[in-house]
């Protein structure tokens, strides 16, 4: 395995409930702008919801990718060496942190439909980001990833 090469990788698109609720409500606004403006305008509008909603939905992804060197969660990356103690966290445990156990200075790369995740304590001087809370479908395989440091 090379330097660089990657250990875990999980991306976190949007549920099919999710589509289907957001379609449902999309459709019910195209209608309401076919039965006041006509067919044209329903259409119209149904099509721009569409694209903001593919839109939305590719920029929205939760991509949690460990390799050998560093952590990478979206846009934002952590060497390694600076992770401290990983915890795997349940479905209560997360709604904890999430809540009344959270720190304003801890960085959260959260998505409401997941219901678990992972905490990550950093041991950096330099930052003063306490921890990182990741949301994740496969808490206990990405804290393992974390956790193994060869």
């Amino acid at each position: 395995m090379s330097k660089h090469s990657g250990i875990y990788k999980e991306r976190s698109p949007w549920p099919i409930w999710l589509w289907l609720f957001l379609l449902f409500l999309a459709t019910s606004l195209a209608l309401a702008f076919w039965a006041a403006l006509g067919t044209r305008w329903g259409w119209i509008t149904m099509l721009v919801q569409l694209l903001g909603l593919l839109y939305i939905s590719q920029r929205s992804v939760l991509t949690v990718e460990v390799t050998t060197q560093e952590l990478r969660v979206g846009e934002a990356t952590i060497e390694r060496k600076f992770l401290g103690t990983v915890t795997a966290l349940s479905t209560d445990e997360m709604r904890q942190w999430r809540g009344p156990l959270s720190d304003p200075a801890g960085y959260m790369a959260l998505r409401f439909w997941l219901s678990r995740g992972v905490k990550v304590e950093i041991n950096d001087p330099k930052d003063p980001t306490p921890y990182w809370l990741i949301s994740s479908k496969k808490a206990q395989p990405l804290a393992a990833a974390l956790q193994d440091r060869d």
